[in-house]
């Protein structure tokens, strides 16, 4: 009975059975007066225990529950350190536009539509990607026709069928039909005819000689009276067999040929999902962390992370002369941080060894907001001096692309859109703006807040723009014809933030009301609210999505909080800055998470096994 005593709600159907025992021998008791005293007392004691699975019952928490099941994810990770000797993704393994490739891609997209009972759209797929398919036809039906007219000695109809290449060695066959055609005319003894045809036909082809000697002995030919009177066709049997060997010589070479496109056609079992399952195995082997028991992954839509929940520094950034506004990890890889100070530069950071890479200098008064691209190639700046900027990641020195003016007033929030070709901005002139950062040219402003605008996002579709706003309110834009076709004023306070998670369903905002909130954007309702942190000063107190569970953020306090994105509950304060956290950002590629601080620094966090993880 006493394993029930440790009852947390996880056994429903083991406690059911319990208490219906408990209640059927209870019935009995009070039917049966004559009952022992050791009866008596066991019939205390299995009250006493049903008492306390009640009482256990009474204080189940299933925030507690979903608290300690995700921690134990969590914790169920060991580190392994980043993977830097390694064929990364994005380099040119194969080329996607070779027809080869393309040609492979829709036989395994086939395959798979055939096995699983897809049989309209295989059909309708294999007839609009399958264009050579007829061409391959008229290749069968013309080989036949060749091979028809050489038996026949229809050399006029082999040549017209031979001005269109059957073969890869196509030059091969024609110098050996040629030959043929030459023998020909030197065993009928026309010695002008085949002297006109060697030299017009057979001399462009003589490297292609079977024999070192052959085509010295195809001249020789026109000084003697029969073809095996030349040491290289001393075997020649006739004009019909000669022929039918030829056309074997051509059936072979086609044979070989189409063996070998057969062997590159043939689409192995379940090829498609295993390559699925090579991709997924590479994203496990070459995560930070590798999980103790092999992960069950459900989508295939985004790349495997591991679900992290940091309880150490791993490395302090120093270099700012200022307090760290801003920070994000570079591109989707992550392999470089960068940061934004009031010391009026961007720094860049190596992520593995935390070393500093880059300063870019250039900026009049201090950086509010930090942005790169997907592929982690232009950084922008926004600043207090008005202006936005464009770094060149691959330059250490005269590293600005170019200064994009516009805005008047400090200049709060830059994002790339996700086309990588356009870029959002917000500031205190009230103003959102979306310039194009090939032509720096401004392609449409956004009016209707009533205060600074603190920060500016597009959705993952990019055909909205979210904005937040020192109003209290936040708002969404259609990019096309600029209208506000949203607002959300349920902020008590200046919003400080405003971040969506991978498919645009959810939005999240922080605000100077001490909390940051979850929408559900579809239905323009509040989701939750978190708190714990403090965010009430005149600072630009930031959070954002890490991984698809949890929420990070900064505080005034000095600690980056991680919620609970299901719950909303605090799951992990990290103490460790001697100021307040502006930031914090997530990698998924990198598993880490990264702060800025009023305390002039950035912190790299992550879990360290030998560290207990504090709930």
């Amino acid at each position: 009975m006493s394993e029930f005593l440790h009852y947390k709600g996880r056994d429903i159907d083991r406690v059911s059975a319990f208490l219906m025992r408990s209640a059927e021998s209870r019935g009995e008791d009070a039917v049966n007066e004559n009952q022992s005293d050791k009866n008596r007392e066991t019939d205390h004691s299995d009250k006493d225990t049903y008492n306390h699975i009640m009482n256990a019952k009474e204080v189940i928490d299933p925030v507690a529950i979903r608290k300690k099941s995700l921690t134990d994810l969590a914790v169920a990770n060991h580190h392994v350190g980043a993977h830097l000797k390694c064929i990364r993704p994005t380099d040119d393994i194969f080329n996607p536009e070779d027809p080869k490739i393309r040609e492979d891609i829709i036989r395994m997209i086939i395959q798979y539509l055939s096995d699983e009972g897809y049989t309209a759209a295989r059909t309708i797929i294999y007839d609009e990607a399958n264009v050579k398919w007829h061409e391959r036809e008229e290749r069968v039906v013309e080989a036949k026709r060749l091979k028809k007219a050489i038996l026949d000695g229809d050399w006029t109809e082999v040549d017209k069928l031979c001005a269109k290449p059957l073969l890869k060695n196509h030059k091969s066959f024609l110098y050996a039909v040629y030959k043929q055609q030459y023998l020909e005319y030197i065993e009928h003894q026309e010695m002008q005819k085949a002297f006109t045809f060697l030299n017009k036909r057979l001399k462009p082809l003589e490297h292609l000689q079977t024999t070192p000697n052959e085509f010295k002995d195809l001249c020789y030919l026109l000084t003697v009276n029969a073809v095996h009177d030349a040491p290289s066709f001393k075997n020649w049997e006739g004009i019909g067999p000669a022929r039918e060997k030829l056309v074997e010589q051509f059936q072979n070479m086609l044979n070989f040929e189409n063996a070998d496109k057969d062997g590159s056609i043939y689409v192995p079992p379940n090829r498609l999902l295993t390559l699925l399952r090579q991709a997924v195995a590479y994203q496990i082997e070459f995560s930070r962390y590798h999980p103790r028991v092999a992960p069950r992954v459900n989508t295939l839509l985004q790349d495997y992370t591991s679900l992290i929940i940091p309880n150490a520094v791993r490395a302090t950034l120093i270099g700012h002369k200022g307090n760290v506004k801003c920070v994000e990890f570079v591109g989707e890889a992550g392999r470089e941080i960068v940061s934004g100070s009031s010391d009026n530069t961007i720094r860049v950071w190596d992520t593995e060894t935390s070393k500093q890479l880059a300063v870019f200098e250039g900026h009049e008064s201090r950086i509010w907001d930090v942005s790169s691209n997907k592929n982690g190639t232009i950084i922008s700046s926004a600043s207090g001096d008005s202006t936005i900027k464009l770094w060149d990641m691959k330059a250490i020195k005269n590293a600005c692309l170019s200064s994009i003016p516009g805005h008047s007033g400090d200049v709060y929030s830059v994002r790339f859109h996700p086309g990588d070709n356009h870029i959002v901005s917000g500031g205190y002139d009230k103003i959102v703006r979306l310039f194009d950062i090939n032509t720096g040219q401004l392609v449409k402003m956004f009016n209707g807040h009533q205060l600074a605008v603190s920060k500016t996002i597009f959705n993952p579709l990019g055909n909205l723009i979210v904005s937040g706003s020192k109003d209290n309110t936040i708002k969404f834009w259609d990019i096309v014809s600029g209208l506000c076709i949203r607002t959300i004023s349920s902020h008590l306070g200046e919003v400080t933030s405003v971040e969506m998670n991978t498919n645009g369903t959810i939005l999240l905002s922080s605000s100077k009301d001490n909390s940051n909130r979850l929408w559900d954007v579809r239905m323009v309702r509040p989701i939750r609210r978190l708190k714990g942190h403090q965010n009430t000063s005149k600072n630009f107190i930031r959070a954002g999505f890490a991984s698809d569970s949890l929420i990070v953020g900064g505080s005034e306090d000095g600690i980056v909080y991680i919620w609970d994105q299901d719950t909303g509950e605090v799951l992990q304060k990290l103490k460790g800055h001697s100021g307040m956290v502006y930031n914090a950002a997530w990698n998924n590629k990198q598993s880490l998470f990264v702060s800025c601080s009023d305390d002039k620094t950035l912190k790299t966090w992550w879990y360290d096994e030998n560290v207990s993880l504090e709930l």
